[in-house]
């Protein structure tokens, strides 16, 4: 037995960049196709192939429904100051001054007047990648004070729900909002003003419990989660195996809890011609 022992030094490698800037293409979740982000985009986020409908932040859903995609966005600069100094993780302001910066985003709502194929419109696009799309004080106030707008020129609301439901770091606060857009909604109502519902992937929780559900015409996108608790709750809760497809947007209007369910490349034109047999 040798009395040293020389040390064997691995063969150095070096290191490979990929030419492929990051971000460049997408793989569908739902078929594996390998998606150019830029054909993606042109088509509204749908995957080519399998029809998959990718999730769309506020303003991107803006610009698939305003013509020109030009409009004037409402009550802009409304955020929340942590009214019950909330902390949960971590403190509640933390977590709302992080989600802003990350998102760009005062909130999880915009909402913006303009026009759909020349027709006046409010619109509310909620925005999942802010704490969930979820509902608070501020996403309450500012559809109210969109209803409002759109009471004061007559013209039609659209909400498009995203939204995992309340927002608990808010408490009771947050469920409040749940009476104050229905009532604003009620308003709307009585004005014989139209109320369009959009539900996208997913709408639960105190969302779906209030004013996505009140739409005069309620519409969704293919395979959206909509529903109150999540199926794997009321799994555990009744001990029954859920049917296939349950809480999907195909598996609610079959069984008469929404109007329609319409891809999103056809989402404008089937609102246009829906307001413009309402509004007459």
């Amino acid at each position: 037995m040798a009395w040293f022992k020389k040390a064997r030094k691995p063969i150095a490698t070096p290191e490979k960049t990929s030419r492929v800037p990051e971000g460049l293409w997408v793989k569908c979740p739902e078929c594996d196709t390998i998606i150019y982000t830029k054909d993606l985009v042109k088509n509204l986020h749908v995957c080519g192939k399998c029809a998959h409908h990718f999730r769309l932040n506020a303003t991107d859903r803006l610009k698939t429904l305003f013509d020109d995609e030009h409009w004037e966005e409402i009550a802009a600069n409304l955020a929340s100051n942590d009214p019950l100094t909330f902390t949960d993780t971590k403190p509640y302001k933390s977590r709302l001054l992080a989600t802003q910066k990350s998102t760009g985003k005062k909130d999880a709502v915009v909402v913006a007047v303009g026009r759909i194929n020349g027709v006046e419109s409010v619109v509310a696009a909620m925005e999942y990648s802010f704490i969930g799309g979820s509902m608070g004080v501020v996403v309450g106030e500012k559809i109210v004070r969109g209803i409002e707008l759109a009471l004061e020129r007559q013209a039609p609301v659209l909400i498009v729900s995203c939204s995992g439901g309340a927002r608990m770091m808010e408490g009771a606060l947050s469920l409040m909002q749940m009476a104050k857009i229905a009532a604003a909604l009620a308003r709307l109502d009585r004005a014989r003003l139209p109320y369009i519902s959009i539900l996208t992937d997913p709408t639960t929780g105190g969302v779906t419990a209030s004013f996505a559900m009140l739409g005069d015409l309620n519409i969704a996108e293919p395979k959206a989660l909509i529903g109150f608790a999540g199926p794997r709750v009321i799994e555990q809760t009744i001990r029954q195996k859920l049917p296939d497809g349950f809480q999907r947007s195909e598996f609610l209007v079959e069984r008469g809890m929404l109007d329609l369910v319409v891809d999103r490349r056809e989402m404008k034109a089937t609102i246009g011609r829906a307001l413009q047999f309402m509004g007459k």
